[in-house]
């Protein structure tokens, strides 16, 4: 473990350093992992650990868990980034993690953001985990089925931390208070202010309580307007490249699939806010409107296309309103996959069909040859008729009729229904 220098005490501790949780009961938040009877709690208390990771958003507590499982199980804790270390420095831990090894001395190795090491760097920890030289605890803010090779996951376990609620940063606050003797100087609206800034990172949220601490004047109460111009905004935690990307899309997509216009709204506004491309989401919105929507309304497809015209004309803020009224007409239109449906139906059959001649009679005989080989004949133009319709079979001779597009009694769709049906009467008659 680190030792403090012999004139640490002469420099003033950060807050966050001080309010580090010493044991397990301290850490707030992960009841579901270290409450009584909670896996990894009933893993630390036996005192036989196995490599594992934590996968959490940021300020959720995986270092200071980690320093406290080395000390709860006597280990030696050896603490790197991925960020600042390469191969030279796991070298140098693990060859003196063999060496505590000989004395009967264990070590437990901590990868900081171990996610940002590439797939050679992270096969190097193999041989170590398995031999059991290491316990390895990596700590990653993105998904480990995306970021970690599978060699390494089938050797580790995979712990999920969660983002800190408003109950569990509340905790903090009032340890914060405990431990300086003095009630942090805002008024109740602002606190809430500060755990919504806060965003579920526990660190963040200390330093925003030693800004106010050092900032506030003596006997000043801050409301939520001075709180806010004394702290600043927090930029959302918004990663365009990474799994809360697709999370959020995927949050939109699904948001507007329920109808629910207003949580797809809420999700396309954190996207924005957070620097994403505005055409993305409208190419998301444009897929939308044929995948989800489709001919249950007609006119939603037009209105993708205008939106996405709309704002590549105006470009944001003005564009943005463009996406607002596109998502709010696409989560009240009506639903229908069938389109969706029937084309994916249609493409399985021409795989399983092949390259199946179709019926003679609705085949062009420009040339005398053909006309003799039967093209064209017996061909019944549909506007001769009484009704404007054949009914003829236009499928392969040795093919099946097939049904793929079956429209449901919604929207649009309902007229279109009535058509076929009306036509699938007309050919049974005429057959």
């Amino acid at each position: 473990m680190e030792e403090e220098s012999l004139f640490a005490s002469n420099i003033s501790r950060p807050l966050a350093d001080r309010l580090r949780p010493q044991s397990l009961d301290e850490i707030v938040g992960q009841d579901h992992l270290l409450g009584e009877g909670a896996p990894l709690r009933r893993m630390i208390d036996s005192g036989r650990l196995v490599s594992f990771v934590l996968w959490g958003p940021p300020g959720c507590g995986k270092t200071t868990l980690a320093r406290i499982m080395a000390t709860r199980t006597q280990m030696n804790f050896v603490a790197l980034s991925a960020v600042f270390s390469g191969i030279a420095d796991l070298r140098k831990a693990f060859d003196e993690a063999k060496k505590r090894r000989e004395y009967g001395e264990g070590t437990l190795l901590f990868i900081d953001e171990i996610h940002r090491f590439n797939r050679a760097q992270q096969d190097g920890f193999l041989p170590y985990v398995e031999n059991g030289t290491v316990i390895l605890v990596g700590a990653t803010t993105e998904n480990p089925s995306f970021e970690l090779n599978s060699a390494l996951l089938s050797r580790c376990k995979v712990f999920i931390l969660k983002s800190l609620d408003s109950e569990a940063l509340g905790k903090i606050i009032e340890r914060a208070e405990n431990l300086l003797s003095r009630q942090l100087p805002v008024t109740s609206e602002a606190r809430n202010s500060l755990i919504e800034l806060a965003d579920g990172d526990g660190r963040y949220l200390i330093n925003l309580l030693e800004s106010v601490y050092d900032l506030a004047a003596e006997g000043e109460t801050l409301d939520a307007a001075s709180l806010l111009k004394l702290v600043q905004q927090r930029a959302p935690v918004y990663d365009k490249d990474r799994e809360g990307h697709y999370n959020l899309i995927s949050a939109v997509h699904k948001s507007l699939r329920g109808s629910d216009t207003d949580a797809a709204l809420y999700y396309a506004a954190r996207m924005i806010a957070g620097g994403e491309d505005p055409l993305y989401l409208l190419r998301r919105l444009t897929r939308f409107a044929m995948e989800d929507v489709s001919l249950a309304d007609p006119q939603a497809l037009p209105m993708a296309l205008a939106a996405w015209d709309a704002y590549e004309r105006l470009g944001s803020p003005e564009g943005d309103l463009a996406i607002a009224e596109l998502i709010i007409y696409l989560g009240s239109a009506p639903k229908s996959n069938s389109a969706y449906m029937a084309w994916s139906r249609a493409q399985k059959s021409a795989k399983t069909y092949g390259s199946l001649m179709p019926p003679a009679h609705i085949l062009n005989a420009p040339t005398k040859l053909m006309k003799e080989a039967g093209y064209g004949d017996g061909y019944v133009y549909d506007h001769d008729t009484a009704e404007g319709f054949s009914g003829q079979n236009y499928f392969p001779e040795k093919m099946a009729r097939q049904k793929f597009y079956d429209p449901p009694e919604r929207g649009f769709e309902r007229e279109i229904r009535r058509r076929l049906a009306y036509w699938d009467k007309l050919r049974s008659e005429k057959t």
